[in-house]
């Protein structure tokens, strides 16, 4: 398996920590990272996955956009298919020409993948070792620990705030020497935001030579601030966007990395892809769809609040949620509950060990929250 690995790459991770009993595995991350069957978003979907369920089950267990692409996404993906023989490759320069604009950032700033998984994996490839820790909130989103701790890297797991934020001054202080520092905005699985003025802390109180990565993946769900601007700043900074969820396009796999083009260039060291046709034109189509991100705003949010105000009158606790999932406090091990669910027909998320008595739940449909509302009741009564 070594010989997977170029002369230059093994020196280079022979001087940031490894062994050559990481190589394998090293060598398995470059080359495979996007397929890996045990950390990558697909697989952590599959957690939530069950088969040989009636067809006319509730699936709110994912994280996904019922929605799905906007009409323009569907037919620009449409039209595109007529094409597909084709690379084309100038599909990639055109979302990246309108991220750079929509998000003001120059040249080189921008690099679109098919969807953030890879982009996170491969900045923990590439900051990450044996004596530079991956940091992240508890409970949070679990990729990024797996693949560092796959390759031999410490994952260091930080309990969040009472306020459900990432306590990021303990995030700091967690190791002397993190190499990379990740928070996801709002946070997977509780759906909370952490204040912009914490995470401007975090950046100029972090461990010297150490990148923070905001995984930007649930903020428009939220309406809340993004961080691009620490980006045209040169902080030492990684923002992840995903096409996943406020678009609607989980299975058309579109994403991207902001940054410092150097940051950029040492994250794509590890992976070229090609990007998918199909799913260029609709994220392009999608970025300049008018009112779109407002409208599914509204609408993910008024079938949220419908549900806690259903929380509060039946006296069942929950985190106070601003994105597209919510974490619900059953008084029991979670997994008891999801299972009881899955009898009545209704697929939930799965359950985090750090908050073993709560169960993750995606927003669906209103009518697939009307059906998981009678549930729920019915089965923790």
């Amino acid at each position: 398996m070594n010989s997977f690995l170029t002369e230059q790459q093994q020196r280079e991770f022979v001087n940031r920590g490894f062994s050559r009993r990481n190589f394998g595995r090293l060598a398995a991350m470059i080359g495979g990272a996007a397929a890996m069957p045990f950390f990558n978003e697909p697989a952590l979907a599959q957690l939530s996955r069950v088969d040989n369920v009636p067809p006319d089950s509730v699936f709110i267990n994912s994280n996904e956009n019922p929605l799905g692409p906007c009409p323009e996404a569907r037919e620009a993906a449409h039209k595109m298919v007529e094409q597909g023989g084709r690379y084309l490759f100038g599909q990639t320069d055109r979302v990246t020409k309108l991220l750079q604009e929509q998000e003001q950032l120059k040249n080189g700033y921008v690099r679109v993948h098919p969807g953030s998984s890879g982009p996170l994996h491969q900045a923990v490839l590439a900051f990450t070792s044996p004596t530079r820790p991956f940091v992240t909130g508890d409970p949070g989103y679990e990729a990024g620990g797996r693949a560092a701790r796959f390759i031999g890297a410490q994952a260091i797991n930080v309990p969040l705030t009472k306020s459900y934020a990432h306590d990021v001054k303990a995030m700091a202080a967690a190791s002397p020497t993190a190499g990379l520092i990740y928070i996801c905005n709002p946070n997977n699985p509780t759906g909370t935001l952490t204040p912009r003025a914490d995470i401007d802390w975090l950046i100029e109180n972090k461990p010297k030579g150490s990148i923070v990565m905001i995984d930007e993946a649930y903020t428009h769900i939220a309406g809340d601030m993004f961080t691009t601007d620490l980006v045209r700043a040169d902080k030492d900074v990684i923002i992840l966007r995903t096409f996943s969820k406020i678009y609607g396009m989980a299975g058309l796999r579109a994403g991207a990395a902001f940054a410092r083009p150097d940051l950029q260039d040492k994250i794509s060291g590890y992976s070229q892809t090609m990007m998918p046709v199909t799913g260029m034109a609709a994220a392009a189509a999608s970025l300049e769809s008018k009112n779109l991100i407002a409208t599914r705003r509204k609408m993910i949010a008024d079938v949220r609040e419908n549900v806690f105000g259903f929380f509060e009158k039946k006296n069942f606790k929950y985190v106070p949620s601003v994105s597209n999932c919510f974490m619900v406090d059953v008084g029991r091990p979670g997994n008891d509950v999801v299972q009881a669910l899955r009898r009545e027909k209704v697929i939930v998320g799965r359950v985090w060990s750090a908050w073993p008595n709560h169960v993750r739940v995606t927003v669906g449909l209103p009518e697939e929250m009307e059906k998981f509302k009678v549930a729920f009741a019915k089965v923790m009564a």
